[in-house]
This record gives C-alpha cells, sequence and structure tokens, in this order.
C-alpha cells in the first residue's frame, strides 16, 4: 500500500468568514473537524498544517497535528494558488527525509467530512491504475446550461448543444440536461510525483469521487455558516468525534 500524508491548509486571512479556520463550531475550531477524521482514518502517515500564523499552529498541535514550519506569508494571500503552499510544503518535507508516495488535502472548511469518508476515498483511488488524482465532486445544483455571459446589452449562453437543431438548454428542464458535477472541496488525492512532474495539484487524469449527503458541505461565506449552525440544530448532521478538550478550556485552564 502506498505511502500517504494529509496537508490541511490553513492560512489566517479570510475574507468572506474572518479566521474561518479556526473560527469555533459546537465547542471546537473548525480546524479540528480536519485534523481529528484526518488522524482516525488511519490512511495518513502524518497529518500536518500548513499555517502562517503562530496562533493557529498551536491550535493545530493541541489537536494531534504536525506543523513542522510556518507558511511564507508570500504563499498565504488570498489569490496564493494551492499548488504554490503544496509545493513548497512537500519540498521542505523532503529535505528533511519525509517523503511520501502520496498526499491528500483536507480543507477546513468542510466540517462534515468523516474518516469514513477519507478512508473510501483512499480506496477508491488506490483501487485505480494509471491515474493521477482523485477529487471530490457533486451533482450540480445550478446547471451551467441555464448560465449566461452578458456582452453589453446582450447576453448569450454559457452553453448550447452541439447540435444546432437540438432546442437550446436554457429553455429545457433540468432533468432533461446532460449531468453536470462540480468539485467541493472536501478533500483531494494525488500521486507526490505529480507536483514535480506537471507543476499542479491534480495532474491530467483524475478520478471522481462522489461525496454523500453533506460530506462535501463548504463553509465560505456566512450564509454557509448559517445553513451549517441550523444543520446541526436540526440534527440532520453531525460532526466528527473530536477526542481533545476543547482548544479554549485548555488557554483558561
Amino acid at each position: 500500500m502506498p505511502s500517504a500524508v494529509a496537508l490541511i491548509p490553513a492560512r489566517h486571512g479570510s475574507k468572506r468568514v474572518p479566521g474561518k479556520n479556526v473560527r469555533v463550531l459546537r465547542g471546537h475550531p473548525m480546524l479540528a473537524y480536519a485534523i481529528a477524521p484526518a488522524l482516525e482514518s488511519g490512511v495518513f502517515e502524518a497529518v500536518i498544517v500548513s499555517t502562517d500564523s503562530r496562533e493557529t499552529a498551536a491550535i493545530a498541535r493541541h489537536y494531534g497535528a504536525e506543523v513542522p514550519f510556518l507558511r511564507p506569508s508570500e504563499l498565504a494571500g488570498d489569490k496564493s494558488p494551492d499548488i504554490e503552499w503544496v509545493a513548497y510544503t512537500l519540498n521542505m518535507l523532503s529535505q528533511h527525509g519525509r517523503r511520501w508516495d502520496c498526499f491528500s488535502i483536507l480543507r477546513p472548511t468542510s466540517p462534515f467530512r468523516t474518516a469514513d469518508t477519507i478512508r473510501r476515498a483512499w480506496a477508491q483511488f488506490t483501487g485505480q491504475e494509471g491515474v493521477d488524482s482523485l477529487r471530490a465532486i457533486e451533482k450540480c445544483a445550478q446547471h451551467p446550461a441555464k448560465m449566461w455571459v452578458v456582452q453589453g446589452d446582450r447576453m448569450v449562453p454559457l452553453l448550447q448543444p452541439s447540435d444546432p437543431d437540438a432546442p437550446p438548454w436554457h429553455s429545457q428542464p433540468y432533468q432533461a440536461l446532460p449531468p453536470i458535477y462540480v468539485q467541493n472541496a472536501s478533500l483531494e488525492i494525488a500521486w507526490t510525483r505529480v507536483v514535480a512532474e506537471t507543476r499542479t495539484i491534480a495532474g491530467d487524469v483524475l478520478v471522481p469521487f462522489m461525496t454523500r449527503e453533506y460530506e462535501g458541505f463548504d463553509i465560505n461565506d456566512p450564509h454557509d455558516w448559517m445553513i451549517a449552525e441550523r444543520l446541526l440544530a436540526d440534527g440532520v448532521v453531525t460532526l466528527p468525534p473530536v477526542a481533545q478538550e476543547p482548544y479554549e478550556a485548555v488557554l483558561n485552564g
């Protein structure tokens, strides 16, 4: 079985939900709900948090992750592409003799991903041949065939059927349209060679991993946060179990 490392990105800055990676949800910071299932899954030889914040690093260590170094500020902007911090992290670890066959990105903004989610994705990825990576997806709620490009005071459909005699997609019911899937932020898995060979985190041959129910739910703005709290309050979803005491309780000792 190939070796794997979990990489959890948790940069300090966030404009839409300030401090979202460490914002407390039901007693624990969001970061804890990424670390706990990664550890519980048994898939990874190491669980490493990439952050530019000393406070976030302390929280990550409290919940059982490693933070061997801080991420440089130039790789922690809101427009910094993933490939930059992933390549930097893998390179720094490699310099210290730590290398793995695969890496997985587990973002703290998906708090309903579980250890079982990770194990299912890992089994699917390792059961494939000739692939570069796996990425979590779900069926599109808003079909891109219903989307438009505005050009001045006119608009044209973003997508059209290849058959010119077919009725336009924008005027067809959702059920009649080709199924389209969108990636979500719950997890990605790739061979580490992909980073060096393609300078991407995904490569060219991707395996789709279909998330179930709310596994792929992503908190990216205040509205998402309200939905997450309502789902929890109504008992629709549960959070992954966290073994450690809440971080604030430790601070207030």
